[in-house]
């Protein structure tokens, strides 16, 4: 498992709050903090960095990775790409606000069909040849395109995309499961999924609305509004409301829990605004062994409807 800022930090979560989730999450053994450089505008970064510098952690002890792609700024060829200007600038940019030397993992955040693949291959192999990154991956790219950028890097000898950065929970398991599932024995992909929770709609938080002080009501997030209150995503919820009863854990921690049995899902982002959160996502990890083949049965009855 790991802690990502998405949402929280910047909107929900900054300073002795933001470094107190980290420091928990650290406590229970998670070693990867996930960011992005358009997270907050920025401001996530800014935090996370600050968090590092006070918790003073080894270095080699932690992982932290960023991601490119929508950019800060609206100048020419800064916004919406992968060219290799922006990315020279942007890696700069994102080590500054992390007080870092080098992130261990960077993602392109999006593909960018208007930057030939070559162009962002060899970008982002000279990242990681300058000691600015340790490896590279891509975030909710096709199939396609992850395999094109392989076979680019392998034919030019170039550092190669190893993960991929997609969305996957009980409520969208596509992508991960079946367009992807030639790739991971193929190319060795891993996956550091997102969204475990759906935006909130797994942890039953929304079945009777959407409450004061949760995402649904930050501003800017108005496009989330509507899947969080989807009367057909709600019926699942509480149809595997049950489930969760009878396993004796809350739906988040099933739902944690599902993803985390997957074996090609190297690790599960989490999300938190508080201490105790983080400390209830963790004990997802009690669950997973509890899912057996009934278990997993009655949720795909349940996903079924």
């Amino acid at each position: 498992m790991s802690f990502g800022s998405w949402v929280t930090y910047g909107s929900q979560l900054a300073g002795d709050t933001a470094r107190d989730c980290m420091a928990a999450a650290y406590d229970a053994g998670v070693n990867f903090f996930d960011n992005a450089e358009v997270y907050a505008k920025g401001a996530a970064e800014t935090i996370m960095g600050e968090a590092l510098r006070k918790l003073g952690w080894r270095r080699a002890s932690y992982i932290v990775s960023t991601k490119f792609f929508w950019g800060l700024h609206d100048g020419p060829n800064e916004r919406n790409t992968l060219n290799r200007k922006y990315l020279r600038q942007a890696i700069d940019g994102s080590l500054s606000r992390l007080g870092l030397k080098y992130v261990d993992l960077v993602f392109c955040h999006r593909p960018d069909p208007e930057t030939p693949i070559e162009e962002t291959v060899w970008a982002m192999h000279d990242m990681i040849a300058q000691g600015k990154a340790l490896y590279w991956g891509t975030s909710e790219w096709s199939a396609a395109e992850i395999a094109r950028a392989w076979e680019i890097a392998e034919r030019h000898h170039l550092h190669k995309p190893v993960m991929e950065q997609p969305q996957y929970n009980l409520l969208h398991r596509e992508r991960v499961e079946r367009e992807y599932a030639r790739l991971y024995a193929d190319l060795g992909l891993g996956t550091t999924t997102w969204s475990p929770l759906a935006s909130g709609v797994l942890s039953g938080k929304y079945n009777d609305g959407i409450p004061a002080g949760s995402r649904g009501t930050l501003k800017g997030y108005e496009w989330l509004a509507e899947r969080l209150t989807d009367p057909a995503k709600l019926a699942t919820v509480r149809r595997l409301a049950p489930i969760a009863a009878d396993l004796g854990c809350t739906l988040a921690q099933l739902a944690i829990a599902w993803c985390l049995r997957n074996p090609h899902v190297s690790t599960v982002i989490t999300g938190a605004s508080r201490v105790s959160q983080v400390r209830e996502n963790m004990k997802a990890l009690d669950v997973v062994p509890r899912l057996d083949a009934d278990a997993m049965a009655r949720i795909d009855a349940a996903l079924a409807g």
